[in-house]
């Protein structure tokens, strides 16, 4: 299986983090790493911006996606606060991470931890027409939980 080519960059020359792979054949995303001087207390209830150390170049017509690891989730309440998070092709500063603590315990992140997970993404721009009327639908203008049970 054949990908994308992406150019990374250590943002701070020195740091030895491992840089972003698959750790499986068919896994989606890659890991991102934190990269902190020291460690990093999350109080429950707290948020943070956690830098990874790197910059990308993304192709054009691709996004990266930041998203939260089950694992931290299921075992420490240790969420994305937008997630999934966008990484726009024509960004070149460091990639962070707002990591928020949903648990009840205060929650250490340490530098060289795997903190989040990465997933690159083909997408489409539209173009919009303003228009007096849209089309009719089945649906209509029925929202958030309109179809029941």
């Amino acid at each position: 299986m054949s990908g994308i080519s992406v150019k990374i960059k250590r943002v701070r020359p020195g740091d030895r983090n491992p840089l972003p792979s698959y750790m499986t054949a068919h896994a989606a995303g890659v890991d991102l790493y934190a990269e902190l001087e020291g460690d990093l207390e999350l109080e429950p209830g707290a948020r943070a911006l956690v830098p990874t150390g790197i910059a990308l170049e993304i192709p054009e017509g691709y996004e990266a996606q930041v998203r939260p690891r089950s694992g931290l989730a299921l075992k420490h309440g240790i969420a994305l606060v937008n997630s999934p998070g966008t990484i726009d092709a024509d960004y070149r500063g460091e990639i962070c991470v707002i990591m928020i603590n949903h648990g009840s315990d205060t929650f250490t992140v340490r530098s060289g931890e795997r903190i989040a997970q990465m997933v690159f993404s083909r997408f489409e721009r539209a173009e919009f027409y303003e228009v007096e009327e849209l089309g009719e639908s089945t649906r209509g203008e029925g929202g958030f939980g309109h179809t029941g049970r």
